[in-house]
């Protein structure tokens, strides 16, 4: 940055993505937001303000199943667990779903390994596609960073969502799934060699880079994909009496500091 980006910048918004002319029409990525796009679902209307594409009825049923697989009502789940206790506590929506959002973005769940699959397929593709060993490819992956993202799973060995989303894959006429073909050959080296089995975010990253995401635009997608297994764990918890989401005794509590503090 310098002292000429933000003269440039100085008392004007400069963009391409949209502006509202309120008492008259709203811009979103140079169509009409009610006209042009009025019929547009939801879930396409985001994905469309993310990548500036279109996309068929079948791409946007693979959009909206990567979201509807994940959607998991489980306050032992940790942003669910998060939305409840917010809950529980009487908080607003929008800090249970902020909070429980913003937990998503961790080092082994949600955004970073969702991010880090899809740059590795999108590495590992062009790899490939200049006649380079996949293995090897994989292997000095995992040597270097010490992990595959997508592959492993903390709390489990394998990933029920996985034959699903292969089946669904597959009943779709789409235009390519080199990434999700790609997906699945790493998971048989990574079974093979290390007994490492796939997860979600492997699929779902390749999902996304075959259907044209970047894996920037990808993770701002999934940002939102676990909301709808919040809500419900959220909802039930505010229903319940206040501070009962599993309360803990204090004299279950096992402290080792000192006996007394000065303050």
């Amino acid at each position: 940055m310098s002292q000429a980006d933000l003269f440039q910048n100085e008392d004007k918004i400069i963009t391409k993505m949209g502006r509202s002319f309120l008492g008259e029409r709203v811009v979103y990525r140079g169509e009409d937001l009610h006209h042009q796009l009025a019929d547009l679902p939801w879930i396409e209307l985001y994905a469309f303000g993310i990548t500036g594409k279109k996309f068929t009825t079948d791409q946007a049923k693979l959009l909206n199943f990567i979201w509807a697989a994940t959607s998991y009502p489980d306050k032992s789940i940790w942003p669910n667990h998060i939305s409840a206790l917010a809950g529980s506590f009487k908080t607003s929506p929008a800090l249970a779903m902020s909070a429980s959002i913003a937990s998503c973005d961790a080092e082994i769940f949600g955004g970073k390994p969702l991010r880090g699959a899809a740059d590795f397929f999108v590495r590992a593709l062009a790899h490939v596609d200049q006649d380079g060993d996949l293995e090897e490819y994989v292997l000095e992956e995992l040597k270097t960073h010490r992990t595959v993202f997508g592959y492993g799973r903390p709390l489990a060995s394998s990933d029920e969502r996985i034959p699903h989303t292969i089946k669904f894959v597959r009943q779709l006429d789409l235009p390519t799934t080199k990434h999700f073909d790609l997906a699945i050959s790493v998971g048989k080296i990574l079974k093979k060699r290390k007994r490492l089995n796939m997860n979600a975010a492997s699929l779902f990253s390749a999902i996304g880079m075959d259907l044209g995401f970047s894996p920037k635009a990808f993770h701002t997608y999934m940002t939102l994909c676990f909301v709808a297994g919040m809500s419900p764990c959220y909802l039930e918890a505010d229903e319940q009496v206040e501070g009962t989401f599993l309360p803990v005794r204090c004299d279950r509590l096992k402290y080792a500091g000192v006996g007394k503090r000065d303050w």
